[in-house]
């Protein structure tokens, strides 16, 4: 997903996500006093961030297995290209369908699927195999997640480029 009709981040969304980070419940003037910038600035950055999609919805960082959905598979999707709309709606409509992205290779999408056994992710691959337009699939496990999904180090990267003294001071000097 992207962010439509938005700027890039700068220096000091970095360092306001990365402040975020180290405490999720800090209020705009906790943060103001930690990164040195006025509130309203962060008031306006944590807005525009929110309001561009930035910032996406809390419920993101949860853990699917506290949920009680211990597996985790991608399924590789092959698609009748006419019926892509059909499809979309038919995957949003399944709970456990938790990510989809548009691929290039073999499959035309790939779908991140949580289950709570093998049984419940044949379950769920039969319900998705039933939407129109979906022509076949192929499944892949996850043993063990190596990684989370991460972005700290692209944001230490960011909130170290020089930022503009203006937009520090004056809660968001220049840009709407």
């Amino acid at each position: 997903m992207t962010i439509a009709n938005s700027r890039a981040l700068d220096s000091l969304d970095g360092r306001i996500i990365l402040a975020l980070d180290k405490d999720p419940e800090a209020s705009a003037l906790a943060l103001s006093r930690t990164l040195g910038v006025a509130r309203n600035t962060v008031h306006a950055r944590l807005s525009r961030l929110e309001r561009s999609g930035a910032l996406r919805s809390f419920s993101r960082r949860l853990d699917p297995a506290a949920l009680g959905y211990d597996l985790m598979a991608f399924l590789s999707l092959a698609i009748s290209q006419t019926r892509a709309g059909a499809v979309e709606n038919g995957l949003a409509a399944i709970p456990e369908v938790i990510e989809v992205h548009a691929t290039t290779g073999d499959a035309d999408l790939m779908a991140k699927v949580v289950a709570r056994s093998t049984a419940d992710l044949y379950r769920i691959t039969n319900q998705i195999l039933a939407i129109d337009g979906i022509q076949r699939t192929s499944t892949a496990i996850s043993v063990v997640e190596l990684m989370p999904p991460r972005y700290d180090g692209l944001l230490n990267r960011l909130s170290k480029q020089e930022s503009h003294p203006s937009d520090e001071t004056t809660g968001d000097a220049g840009h709407k």
